[in-house]
């Protein structure tokens, strides 16, 4: 049984819950590695639609096991309204087949306050888009070694003493720079231990687990949130996350060794979409792009903001290829592309005077560039009940076939629909 990575090739909304929930039925065990609930994933089942922020998208499927890596930071708050949505839908929830890393850092009520302080500080320039989770301020305590971690929550002393460490700072910040009130010790950790009780029995070690599950022959799958280039390394920065998102940190984020990992799937919608701000060298203000926004429905499944939309952009998804070392591509939303009579995708870039490859490597550089195109005939017909890749229309082939001749990488998926059955399989 392959252990496989889905990750997604763009600036996320790619449509990874699908193709996690649709592979799901094969593998035994999912596990989120990174992130927060900035993420979204969105999975319709018949008339039933499922949004994920925390929880992997294979916890529809009776039977599987899915685990929330050390590489994930976890509001209580939000998981335990996860849990108590899915339960209230017939969802088997229980700490059984839905466990938590000890190591998981915790997002405080201190983070979620500090972010939306932060950026409503900020001018409107230098605004990057943040949720306004806490994602950042949580990895930032990560990094600074006083994090509070998923673990101390079975620990009540210890817990109290971290929330009185960090108020030290964080009610500095609060008071002298951004003018907004202080919080107490006291109300920060009955906020916290009022859900963080109630996830006490979900904590384990996810690294043995998975341990197990290999011991067993089960499969692994490992699910990432966001996209490429939204990583904290190597997405357009400053405009990224606050995690690392590309394959690589699957390895990190659930403590398993990285020669365990023979299969990347990079999630590729047929077009581009970003949310919030950020250089888009192929975003489209006209009818293509409304047509794409409104028969895509592009709209964030966490945030509800209209997600910018444009071409594909081929350059961009070469150095995704680059990143991730993809053993093939699930594409996504191909169905959304019907009507459109021209179909352009930017090939590469002129950037400096000189025709490149990828996306430059200075800061903002993607925003100083000039998209090369092709320009491919597009289709009318209606894809969304095809079932074989000979009933896709010879232009949508066509399609495919150019996206994986300029990144080097199979289509082994095509998703023509929302609903989790609407996907052609390709050998």
């Amino acid at each position: 049984m392959s252990n496989v990575v889905i990750m997604g090739a763009q600036w996320g909304d790619e449509g990874k819950g699908k193709i996690v929930d649709l592979l799901s039925r094969e593998i035994d065990v999912i596990v989120r590695f990174q992130g927060g609930n900035n993420a979204g994933h969105t999975v319709i089942v018949g008339d039933k639609s499922y949004i994920l922020h925390l929880i992997p998208s294979g916890i529809l499927h009776e039977g599987k096991t899915c685990l929330i890596g050390n590489g994930v930071v976890l509001d209580p708050v939000v998981f335990w309204k996860e849990v108590e949505t899915l339960a209230e839908r017939g969802i088997n929830v229980g700490p059984e087949r839905l466990m938590i890393s000890r190591k998981a850092h915790v997002i405080m009520p201190y983070h979620k306050a500090l972010d939306v302080a932060r950026e409503n500080f900020k001018c409107k320039d230098s605004k990057i888009g943040t949720t306004g989770r806490g994602i950042g301020p949580c990895y930032e305590d990560k990094m600074s070694r006083i994090g509070v971690r998923a673990g101390d929550l079975a620990d009540p002393a210890l817990l109290r003493s971290k929330i009185e460490a960090a108020l030290v700072e964080k009610n500095a910040l609060f008071s002298a720079l951004y003018g907004t009130e202080a919080m107490t010790v006291d109300a920060v950790f009955d906020e916290v231990m009022t859900v963080g009780e109630k996830l006490v029995p979900y904590l384990t070690d996810v690294s043995s687990c998975i341990e197990d599950a290999w011991a067993k022959g089960s499969g692994v799958m490992f699910e990432g949130a966001q996209g490429t280039h939204l990583d904290i390394d190597h997405g357009t920065y400053p405009f990224v996350t606050s995690s690392n998102t590309v394959a690589g940190n699957a390895s990190a984020g659930s403590g398993i060794p990285a020669g365990k990992l023979d299969r990347v799937v990079a999630i590729v919608k047929a077009y581009t979409t970003r949310v919030g701000a950020g250089p888009f060298p192929t975003e489209l203000d006209d009818a293509d792009g409304n047509h794409m926004q409104s028969v895509g429905h592009e709209f964030g499944a966490t945030t509800g903001r209209k997600r910018r939309c444009g071409w594909l952009d081929c350059a961009l998804l070469r150095e995704s290829v680059r990143l991730n070392g993809p053993t093939d591509i699930a594409l996504t939303k191909l169905d959304v592309l019907s009507g459109l009579k021209e179909l352009k995708i930017c090939v590469a870039y002129e950037y400096k005077g000189q025709q490149v490859q990828h996306p430059p490597q200075d800061q903002n550089g993607l925003a100083y560039v000039t998209p090369v195109y092709e320009t491919m005939p597009g289709w009318d017909e209606d894809v969304t009940g095809a079932t074989k890749w000979d009933d896709l229309p010879e232009a949508a082939r066509n399609y495919i076939a150019r996206i994986e001749e300029l990144l080097g990488v199979p289509v082994s998926m095509v998703s023509v629909g929302p609903e989790r059955d609407q996907t052609l399989m390709r050998k």
